[in-house]
């Protein structure tokens, strides 16, 4: 019998955003800042509609591809250099970033955990439709 490794792409509509840092209450108490909880739960919405709720098991590989919005100061001259990758991405989100809000957003939903992600690959790019392409497989 086959062993079949499972491998999943979905696509995240939108600008991309990394985690945001946690913040802190005057009592101590710590929580998730609202923006980042909702892209969380924007790439949660994402991969559920794309699967049926399987979960990968074992070591897993993850790859992000993150397309941002050219801006709209950019020259003409400069923006075919950027959509044909030439020019990558060099500005905020931070890649470890956009790479942990997608991989905390999937723990117990994609995989029991994200610890069990042994491989990452995360590329900043610029497009005229911004969004996030992920792919998780099992190795």
């Amino acid at each position: 019998m086959a062993n079949t490794k499972k491998s999943i792409t979905f696509i995240v509509e939108g600008e991309p955003q990394g985690k945001g840092r946690h913040r802190m209450t005057k009592t101590g108490h710590t929580y998730t800042p609202e923006k980042t909880a909702l892209y969380e739960n924007w790439v949660k919405t994402c991969y559920l509609s794309r699967t049926d709720k399987e979960m990968l098991i074992g070591p897993l590989k993850a790859s992000i591809e993150a397309y941002f919005h050219i801006p709209i100061s950019t020259p003409k001259k400069y923006i075919e250099d950027m959509i044909s990758g030439k020019t990558l991405h060099t500005k905020k989100s931070d890649a470890d970033n956009i790479a942990k809000v997608v991989l905390d957003s999937l723990n117990g939903i994609a995989y029991k955990d994200d610890s069990q992600v042994c491989e990452l690959y995360v590329k900043k790019m610029y497009s005229d439709n911004p969004r996030l392409e992920v792919t998780i497989q099992e190795l």
